[in-house]
């Protein structure tokens, strides 16, 4: 976690300093992860004293080995259903497609950043619960909101003032920031599947279940490339993002369902249901906004967030007693 939000410090830093290129990025996560790896090696050193070196036990080191595989494998197949449509894009389509994909794709990427830096605190706990259901049901209330809240505020953002994110392409022509918008609005409808519906993969793989996992990312790599490979030469960029947003609805559902039948936990569609109240009239309200008030688009973020911020209690998904019990897993954690 610590590393991830060096890195977003980092990068962030070197955007605003117009600094941003490949090779700064790329120090930019090598700064962090060496710092990172420093400083926990300081904390073991000053909380265990000096670490004596030792040549791992063949027994051990084999069975770590063996245990780490599945989620090296699901990290494998994520990393390949990331990077799969770019590279087809490139081959089947275009580069200047490929251009208009990878300048959207790239706020998903930072936007699920947040995801992927709160759900490992989940997976942990998780992991912790797996023998006792009745905790697992209260930590997947928790983190399903915890974990998409604000994520439909961004999702909401996205769809109604996407276009201020391309502020860099000043030399794009109009045609070509239009694709690239209409890209990135379709990827965000992904980001929302992911709002929803990414806890249930976290809950999967920290109960034992990487196994099933797999293979449905393996199943949802397998239609994202026949999609691509029948409608990228076609429409382009547009329909990569559309693959996408598929698989990642094939992935979702397959979540739901093994979570019901596999470990035999409800899921909360109480919850997913006030989520989606709430992300309905928060687009409602902002197309009100959009279409009566015509403000400055910081302006107009910021109403809608204070809008967001009051339609939690009145839905049901923030309370008092919650947010209690939420401050009491992280003093755990």
């Amino acid at each position: 976690v610590l590393e991830k939000l060096l890195a977003v410090g980092l990068v962030g830093g070197l955007l605003l300093g117009s600094q941003l290129s490949l090779n700064t990025y790329i120090g930019a996560r090598l700064a962090a992860a060496a710092f990172t790896a420093v400083l926990f090696m300081g904390l073991l050193r000053r909380l265990f004293g000096r670490l004596p070196h030792r040549w791992p036990r063949r027994k051990p080191a084999s069975q770590l080995l063996r245990g780490s595989l599945p989620f090296a494998f699901i990290a494998l197949l994520y990393g390949i259903n990331e990077r799969v449509d770019i590279v087809l894009l490139e081959r089947l389509s275009s580069a200047r497609e490929a251009g208009y994909y990878a300048g959207a794709y790239r706020w998903l990427d930072a936007v699920m950043m947040y995801a992927w830096t709160v759900l490992p605190l989940f997976f942990a706990r998780f992991a912790h619960a797996a023998a006792r259901p009745r905790e697992l049901r209260q930590l997947l209330w928790v983190g399903q909101r915890v974990v998409a809240v604000p994520l439909l505020l961004v999702v909401a953002f996205v769809l109604f003032r996407g276009e201020v994110l391309f502020w860099q392409f000043k030399h794009s022509a109009g045609f070509e920031l239009d694709r690239m918008v209409l890209c990135m609005k379709v990827l965000f409808l992904n980001v929302l599947l992911n709002a929803f519906f990414a806890i249930y993969s976290t809950l999967l793989t920290g109960t034992h279940h990487q196994r099933p996992v797999s293979w449905l990312v393996a199943l949802s790599i397998g239609v994202n490339i026949t999609l691509n490979l029948l409608l990228l030469p076609h429409f382009g960029a547009v329909a990569a993002a559309a693959n996408t947003l598929l698989s990642g609805l094939l992935v979702a559902g397959g979540y739901v369902w093994l979570v019901q039948r596999r470990m035999g936990i409800a899921v909360p569609w109480h919850i997913l249901a006030r989520l989606a109240l709430a992300f309905g009239l928060l687009c409602g309200g902002w197309y009100l906004a959009r279409t009566q008030l015509a403000l400055a688009w910081w302006l107009e973020a910021g109403l809608m967030s204070v809008f967001f911020a009051g339609l939690l209690p009145l839905t049901g998904l923030l309370q008092p007693r919650e947010l209690q019990q939420l401050r009491q897993l992280i003093s755990r954690k």
